[in-house]
């Protein structure tokens, strides 16, 4: 964690080629498949996958709850890097309530695989401890899990 940027971080290597693992990432069909983390389900995905492109995502619960992210992709680098922030929610249209912005990694792995990085950074403090509190880890490594799962398929 880099506290001045209030940071949680998950580094993981996975079974599959980078590629694979960038590829869940670029279409909706796709990240309806392992965006949220069981027993939850993304019924409603859409995107427009580029630099200012932007990402919504319905995601609902086991009690039929549902709840709507959307994001602007900052920054697209193909097999390598892909940032996104809920700051925003379409073009530039500010969010209500900005929560994240996120920066995900592709490298190689060192015996094959993909060195798989997130940095989520949160606004303030507050908002880090209350991401914890949700379950970031175990949350966002679930999801980790499923798009593997899904990349092995590819």
């Amino acid at each position: 964690m880099t506290a001045d940027r209030f940071a949680l971080c998950i580094d993981r290597v996975l079974a599959v080629p980078r590629d694979k693992a960038f590829a869940c990432w670029t279409c909706a069909e796709r990240l309806k498949q392992w965006w949220t983390p069981a027993p939850w389900t993304s019924p409603y995905a859409a995107m427009d996958f580029r630099t200012g492109g932007w990402n919504h995502v319905v995601m609902r619960g086991p009690e039929g709850a549902d709840v709507t992210h959307r994001s602007v992709f900052l920054d697209i680098v193909a097999n390598e890097r892909i940032v996104f922030t809920d700051a925003f929610v379409r073009a530039w249209e500010p969010s209500a309530a900005p929560f994240i912005t996120a920066i995900i990694t592709f490298g190689d792995a060192a015996g094959g695989g993909t060195a798989y990085g997130v940095e989520v950074l949160h606004w303030s403090a507050a908002d880090m401890k209350r991401h914890e509190e949700m379950g970031f880890i175990a949350g966002w490594n679930a999801v980790i899990d499923q798009l593997e799962t899904l990349a092995k398929t590819l």
